[in-house]
């Protein structure tokens, strides 16, 4: 059995594993895509409080009734908006050691995808206007997402070769050009944190930054000595 450990700060060059056939090398590899978002989504909230659940509730469906409408005015079409959540929890305060009840919290969250993502300040702008007090999760993504997952892939088995070659020269041994076996290890997005920038502007500005789109994969070459 040959055992080729080639140290690389990301990936490594190849990882034998209990079980490989004699003449088999597994070759670990990555794709990764970089590209601009197109798609945002956001967690909206309207939260009220009130020691009569009934008032609460019910101040907490006008307000949101007023987001929604405020939200289809904007152009997001009623498919693009799902609730996430809605809750009723019982406020309490702690006096002297005294459990002391407050009232009610009714949250209703929504889930708004945005295809537009110059309209997200605006949007969350206005949404804060119509009564939202809980803006979280902003999340951005692109359409069809596999379209550029498969790009990474053929980068991914790319890099199996190039790198199954490198070792093969390295240990002066042939290797089959062609992988025998191609397994899919794992798959990332990354995309780092949305920014706001804190700045005096007629709209809330969100730069949604640069994802990628990442394929792991682990590929097994024939070889000879």
């Amino acid at each position: 059995m040959m055992n080729c450990n080639f140290y690389n700060p990301n990936v490594p060059y190849s990882t034998m594993k209990d079980g490989i056939k004699k003449g088999e090398m597994r070759v670990k590899g990555i794709g990764t895509i970089k590209l601009q978002p197109n798609i945002a989504s956001v967690s909206l909230g309207v939260i009220t409080e009130d020691r009569s659940l009934e008032i609460a509730q019910k101040e907490n469906a006008q307000i949101s009734t007023q987001v929604l409408s405020g939200l289809m005015h904007m152009g997001i079409p009623e498919k693009d908006i799902m609730t996430g959540s809605y809750t009723i929890d019982s406020q309490y305060d702690y006096i002297e050691g005294k459990q002391i009840f407050r009232g009610y919290k009714v949250t209703n969250t929504f889930i708004v995808t945005i295809r537009d993502i110059d309209k997200v300040g605006a949007i969350i702008d206005e949404s804060v206007k119509n009564g939202v007090n809980s803006v979280n999760n902003i999340k951005f993504t692109v359409d069809d997402i596999s379209i550029y997952y498969n790009r990474a892939l053929q980068l991914a088995i790319k890099d199996t070769i190039v790198k199954s070659r490198q070792i093969a020269e390295t240990l002066r041994i042939k290797v089959n050009r062609t992988p025998s076996n191609i397994v899919e290890e794992g798959y990332d997005q990354m995309a780092p944190e949305p920014t706001t920038l804190k700045m005096y502007a007629s709209v809330t500005p969100i730069m949604p930054g640069e994802i990628q789109i990442i394929a792991r994969i682990e590929s097994v070459f024939n070889y000879n000595l």
